[in-house]
């Protein structure tokens, strides 16, 4: 071991997490503070996050879609600890909707939350990561990010451009000493199917109508009253999984969680195209002229 390396101060593991104001975020940055870690949970609105604070975490302002507010907030912890250890991207939000009746302007705002935020959060954390040959990236992707429901275009391809950049990070950072790991959720009951029903896009052409209410029903009714919502989880079940991937000497590349994550990505794998989109026709109307 060289001179340099054996004196190398311990390295930083306080946790950074963004969209921690509910579900997942907040469910994994209990679980953790719980368990002894230092973490910085945040929020847009860091009052949303009293709950959190009086359990011992420490609360950062935080909009991944505002490059000063990310900087400051990756400052702030690096003033303190001189380095961001483990960065866990949870910040995220599904644009529904047919993919002709989503605005331009909507789609730009899906893919800022999701892709390009998550972005730079790991371009902010990775020089004081590898300054200190040590740091984990956990990115929250979906079962999402492996197959296709029609109506959620925009949020699949959020997705599945988190797992592509996850997919080249985590090659290109391993020799440095970090990590970078993808949580792929099922079906999770915290009020996200009703978020997406929430956000089905206007259709003022009337072509998608019946088809984005469909979405909707079908959304809410996967998660609430469908079969696979018994496949379901709850945000501590992956807020459990989370837990368990920082703590592995060797962590896995993908952790999928909740049953209905491993049966769909699984049966996605195995079926041709022309037999999901079979499959999918048993679940959704198919748009036609009126």
């Amino acid at each position: 071991m060289s001179a340099v390396t054996s004196s190398r101060a311990a390295p930083s593991k306080v946790v950074l997490i963004t969209g921690c104001s509910s579900g997942i975020g907040a469910a994994t940055a209990l679980r953790l503070v719980k368990a002894g870690h230092t973490v910085y949970a945040t929020a847009r609105r860091p009052e949303t996050l009293s709950a959190l604070t009086e359990a011992g975490c420490r609360a950062l302002a935080l909009d991944v879609t505002d490059e000063g507010s990310m900087s400051r907030a990756v400052a702030a912890v690096e003033a303190e600890h001189g380095a961001v250890g483990v960065l866990i991207n949870n910040a995220g939000y599904s644009q529904s909707g047919a993919v002709e009746s989503v605005s331009l302007a909507d789609a730009r705002r899906q893919l800022d939350t999701n892709v390009f935020g998550l972005l730079r959060m790991c371009q902010l954390v990775l020089p004081g990561m590898r300054a200190q040959g040590w740091g984990k990236i956990v990115n929250i992707s979906s079962m999402g990010g492996t197959l296709t429901f029609p109506g959620g275009g925009l949020y699949h391809a959020s997705k599945y451009a988190v797992e592509a950049l996850s997919d080249a990070m985590r090659f290109e950072v391993r020799g440095f000493g970090v990590d970078v790991i993808l949580i792929q959720p099922g079906l999770i009951k915290s009020g996200f199917g009703d978020a997406v029903a929430g956000a089905i896009a206007a259709d003022p052409g009337g072509v998608y109508t019946t088809f984005n209410a469909a979405v909707a029903k079908a959304t809410l009714d996967a998660y609430e009253r469908g079969p696979l919502a018994a496949l379901g989880g709850v945000p501590d079940d992956v807020a459990a999984v989370i837990q368990r991937a920082i703590g592995a000497r060797k962590p896995k590349a993908r952790y999928p969680v909740t049953a209905s994550a491993r049966l769909l990505m699984t049966q996605r794998r195995l079926l041709p195209d022309w037999a999901w989109d079979t499959f999918l026709a048993g679940n959704f109307p198919q748009p036609k002229e009126l």
